[in-house]
C-alpha cells in the first residue's frame, strides 16, 4: 500500500477502557507492519497466517510494556512450524513509534494439509519481558493448546498472571480496489482485573489450564459474560477495519459499557540487528571455529533472520581471539 492511500489507523493500537464493567482492552490494526515482516521471507501462506496472528498478539500484548522494555513472543514446537519469534521494541521517548520483527523457521517438507495451528504441533507458547540493563528477564510458558495461538495468550494470562483475556483476531490477505494483495490483521484484546477467584489460588477449574472463567465469579463474572457477548458479535471485516475506525467499532460494540479511549500508539516494522551485534554473538567463538565458518572467498557472513541484513565481516575482527593479545 503506498503512502498516499494508507488508512490513519493502520499500525496502531488504540487502548481503551470500559467504565461499566471495568475491563480494559485495546484495538490493533496492522498493515505496514505486517507487509515490513513476511515481505523477508517467502512463506507458505499457512506460516504467514502463523506469522501474522503472532505479530498481531505482539502488538495487543506489548502495548503495555513501559518506555524503553522489549516484550517477546515464542512458539517453540515438535512440529512442521518449529519455531515463531516476535518482538516489541517500547519506545525511547514518549510519541515516538513501537518497532516489531518477527520470523519462522519450518520444515516446508512437513507441513500438512491442516489449519495453520495444526503445523505447531506439541510444544510451548512463551511470553518474555526484558527491562533493560541490570534486570532479570522475565519468562512465563504455557502449552501449544486450544486451536489457536490466541488461545495459548489467553491460557497464559490465566494461568501466569491470572488475568481474565480475551482476543477477537483477524488477519488474511486483503484485495482492495487499486492495491495489490497484500495481508491485513486487526483484533481486539479485552482484559479484567478482578482478585483471583478460589479456583487460581488452589489451581483447580475446568481443567488443568485455568481459564479466564475460572478466575471471575458473582458481579465480574456476569459483567466478563456480558462483554464478551457483545465481542462475539464483532465481524471479520470490523477487525481488519479498511472501513471501520477502532473508536467507531468501540461505539459499535460496547457503546452501553462507556467506552473511553487513550492516545493511540502507531507501530512500525523494525529490527534491531548490526554489525556491532554480530560481533558481539560471534565474540563466544574461538579462533579455530571462526575458521571453519570462514567462506572461499575469506570472510565470515551471517543473516538477520527478522529482516534478512546481510553482513560481512574479516574473520580476523570476529571472536574470542580477536580482542586478546593476538587480536585486532
Amino acid at each position: 500500500m503506498s503512502i498516499g492511500t494508507k488508512i490513519a489507523w493502520d499500525d496502531t493500537v488504540l487502548p481503551f477502557q470500559l467504565d461499566v464493567s471495568d475491563m480494559r482492552g485495546r484495538v490493533a490494526r496492522l498493515d505496514g507492519v505486517l507487509d515490513g515482516i513476511l515481505k523477508q521471507h517467502d512463506y507458505p501462506e499457512k506460516v504467514e497466517a502463523l506469522v501474522a496472528e503472532m505479530a498481531l498478539l505482539t502488538a495487543l500484548i506489548g502495548q503495555t510494556v513501559a518506555l524503553r522494555w522489549k516484550l517477546s513472543l515464542q512458539v517453540q514446537s515438535k512440529g512442521p512450524v518449529q519455531m515463531i519469534a516476535t518482538d516489541y521494541y517500547a519506545p525511547q521517548e514518549d510519541g515516538q513509534p513501537a518497532q516489531i520483527r518477527a520470523y519462522a523457521k519450518f520444515h516446508p517438507d512437513r507441513l500438512t494439509d491442516g489449519t495453520p495451528f495444526d503445523q505447531v504441533g506439541e510444544g510451548y507458547f512463551a511470553i518474555m519481558i526484558d527491562q533493560g540493563k541490570g534486570t532479570q528477564p522475565y519468562q512465563g510458558i504455557t502449552p501449544l493448546a486450544g486451536g489457536s495461538l490466541s488461545a495459548c495468550a489467553e491460557a497464559y494470562f490465566a494461568q501466569s498472571e491470572q488475568l481474565p483475556t480475551r482476543f477477537s483476531l483477524s488477519f488474511g490477505k486483503s484485495t482492495e480496489p487499486g492495491i495489490g494483495e497484500h495481508w491485513r490483521a486487526g483484533g481486539i484484546m479485552l482484559q479484567h482485573m478482578p482478585k483471583a477467584s478460589p479456583f487460581a489460588a488452589s489451581g483447580e477449574g475446568s481443567g488443568d489450564i485455568l481459564t479466564a472463567t475460572d478466575l471471575v465469579d458473582g458481579e465480574e463474572g456476569e459483567n466478563w459474560g456480558r462483554v464478551n457477548i457483545l465481542l462475539d458479535t464483532v465481524e471479520d471485516l470490523e477487525l481488519i477495519g479498511p472501513s471501520v475506525a477502532p473508536t467507531d467499532l468501540l461505539i459499535r460494540l460496547f457503546h452501553e459499557e462507556q467506552p473511553r479511549v487513550y492516545g493511540a500508539q502507531p507501530v512500525h516494522f523494525g529490527c534491531t540487528c548490526s554489525e556491532d551485534r554480530v560481533r558481539q554473538s560471534l565474540s563466544i567463538y574461538s579462533a579455530q571455529d571462526i575458521a571453519k565458518m570462514t567462506t572461499d572467498e575469506g570472510t565470515v557472513t551471517a543473516d538477520c533472520q527478522f529482516c534478512g541484513a546481510h553482513y560481512v565481516l574479516d574473520p580476523r575482527t570476529v571472536g574470542f581471539d580477536a580482542d586478546g593479545p593476538d587480536g585486532a
